[in-house]
């Protein structure tokens, strides 16, 4: 029996040791915004706005679609050029709100997860704050402790 068939999703994915994170949002939420303020950080770039997913096991592997390897968009800037990971296991879901406004954030929030190929991610909710994006960074880089 075949597993699951691959997933393009439009989102942007970034990865730090290996580790990715899978950035979703509509249009204009700052997917590409928030990957540029970690790439800042060390982290490397995946994919950006097209996110292949495919599963190996009981892992989830994300990659660029070849068109768009190695570039990454800077709204007001263009699109730049930037070195590209390779395929990196998919460890976190982050999901954005519309143009990046969460009110009443919870200091500590619940665990939730999101099953992508019958694989369950933990997700994670954006949050319009200065620190974010170093936040995500640890994150992949080190887990969150439960």
């Amino acid at each position: 029996m075949a597993g699951p068939q691959p997933l393009m999703l439009h989102a942007t994915s970034v990865a730090v040791d290996g580790r990715a994170a899978i950035i979703r949002g509509p249009s204009g939420s700052g997917k590409s915004a928030l990957a540029l303020q970690m790439i800042a950080l060390g982290a490397e770039l995946i994919a950006d706005d097209q996110t292949c997913i495919h599963r190996e096991g009981n892992d989830l592997i994300v990659d660029a679609p070849d068109t768009i390897r190695g570039r990454l968009e800077a709204r007001g800037v263009g699109i730049l050029n930037a070195p590209a990971a390779g395929p990196a296991r998919a460890v976190l879901v982050v999901d954005l709100p519309p143009y990046g406004s969460t009110p009443n954030a919870p200091r500590l929030p619940p665990d939730e997860t999101e099953d992508l190929l019958g694989v369950a991610l933990p997700l994670v909710r954006g949050v319009d704050a200065g620190h974010f994006p170093a936040a995500l960074h640890l994150y992949l880089k080190y887990g969150r402790s439960d």
